[in-house]
């Protein structure tokens, strides 16, 4: 008699505080400790950095509230993938988890090990280099490699072997470092005011303008900036399929997360400018070391600068915990190579899918770090975007659950949100011609290898309604 194996799936072992933590963790990091510096460049005054930011949590808080009601709805690992493939159709599905690949998970593991690297170099003088070597290009187009590029691919190695090895292992790590990140965070902003030296007349001190945009287009440009520093907002719809009681944990988790997020930005970015003149900060991307070394000097500074580098670490981490689910479940409906879909039958991971985004990004990682930001940025709110509006779809079909707070003045919230997005691509297409095609040929090769290898043998859709 012979007895037949259950194939290893996916666990339901996430609760309510975990998920909250993947959410803060891949919020917290790239974006808030590197924009700043750019941010005071592009816009000159410390209110019109203040106002980006507020735009941006409202955004982030808006679209964690529509994605909440798809996620209960569609409780399938995925995110994005599961939402467009049913309303738009498989193509799109697969672009949107095609684009997750390289622009939604590798290029932003990518900048927060880069950044790691960057805050690293504060606190290991050996650690940093002048220039890196160019392997290839030239300008913002080069390919290169040294110092920053070596520890930022031993960081993703590393963190990628301990996500192949069991997600309750990785889970407990990530609290852990998302715990110590709130408490730094939540230090280096109490302390600042309390025994730090700056000056509120920073406020009022205005840098030179490095952009020749009007100030309105470069708004919305450099909202491609806080879209990188906000994104993971979604991070828990990544991993629905390993929740337990989705309908209650997954909206309590990206309001909770996004919530607590938006303050602290907002807090650290007063603190930030309380420290150091907007013309001090301009072109710096460890922004937060630079304050830390205005508001404390260079030795206490160099103990926040580690602790910044340690919740980049958290933040690498979890995005290296959600992107791979979503080529998971893409190979589950035959979307993705097939192997994306192997789960290990000790670990309960999906190995390959992991192990691909870790090359991914190690390759990302020889990008300069703002184009690979203003990439991410362009790319992924034209697929947010997408995914909020399917709302309009899913709301007109039988049996969907609606939830109250997006009900409220409907349509109102989802037209909020995609508003922002609208402007973002329309200024980004004038402004950022290379960004532009750098998306659409990432776009069009999904497209193609859809049409191509993956139509003819993709089953319909499987995905669960809740």
């Amino acid at each position: 008699m012979s007895t037949v194996t259950a194939k290893p799936s996916l666990l339901r072992q996430l609760g309510v505080i975990s998920a909250s933590a993947l959410v803060v963790s891949s919020m917290v990091g790239t974006g808030i400790f590197t924009t700043t510096g750019y941010l005071a460049g592009d816009l000159g005054t410390s209110s019109a950095i203040l106002w980006i930011w507020v735009v941006g949590a409202i955004t982030a808080l808006i679209g964690a509230l529509c994605y909440s009601e798809l996620g209960i709805n569609l409780p399938s690992s995925g995110g994005e993938y599961v939402y467009l493939t049913r309303a738009y159709g498989p193509t799109w599905g697969f672009m949107s988890g095609w684009v997750s690949f390289f622009a939604g998970f590798s290029a932003p593991i990518a900048a927060a090990a880069l950044a790691f690297s960057d805050y690293l170099g504060h606190v290991c003088a050996a650690c940093t280099e002048e220039k890196p070597r160019v392997l290839f290009g030239s300008g913002d187009w080069s390919f290169q490699f040294g110092k920053p590029q070596m520890f930022a691919c031993a960081l993703v190695v590393v963190l990628t072997v301990l996500n192949i090895v069991g997600l309750q292992r990785s889970a407990r790590v990530q609290n852990v470092l998302t715990g110590a990140k709130i408490a730094m965070m939540a230090a280096f902003i109490g302390l600042a005011f309390t025994i730090g030296h700056g000056d509120w007349g920073h406020f009022s001190a205005p840098a030179h303008r490095t952009s020749s945009m009007p100030l309105f287009e470069q708004f919305w440009i450099s909202l491609f900036f806080i879209y990188l520093s906000y994104s993971g907002w979604n991070a828990a719809t990544y991993v629905a399929e390993e929740l337990r009681q989705p309908a209650r944990t997954l909206p309590m988790a990206l309001a909770a997360g996004t919530g607590l997020v938006a303050v602290l930005y907002i807090a650290l970015n007063v603190v930030f400018i309380y420290a150091a003149p907007l013309e001090s900060l301009k072109g710096e991307t460890a922004v937060g070391a630079l304050a830390a070394s205005h508001l404390f000097g260079g030795n206490v500074a160099g103990i926040f600068a580690a602790l910044m580098a340690l919740s980049l670490v958290a933040t690498v981490n979890a995005q290296i915990v959600t992107g791979p689910r979503v080529y998971y479940a893409m190979a589950q409906n035959g979307a993705f190579l097939k192997s994306a879909s192997k789960v290990h039958p000790r670990w309960h991971t999906p190995v390959v899918a992991i192990a691909a985004q870790g090359v991914c990004t190690m390759i990302m990682t020889m990008t300069p770090f703002r184009e690979l930001v203003n990439y991410i940025g362009f790319t992924l709110s034209f697929f947010t975007a997408m995914g909020v509006a399917s709302l309009f779809y899913f709301r007109r079909q039988p049996g969907w659950h609606k939830l109250r707070v997006v009900s409220f003045c409907w349509p109102l919230l989802p037209i909020l949100f995609i508003i922002p997005e609208i402007w973002m691509v329309i200024f980004g297409v004038q402004r950022k011609p290379f960004i532009s095609l750098a998306t659409v040929i990432t776009m069009v090769t999904g497209a193609l290898v859809y049409h191509f290898r993956i139509r003819n043998r993709a089953p319909e859709s499987t995905v669960e309604t809740y």
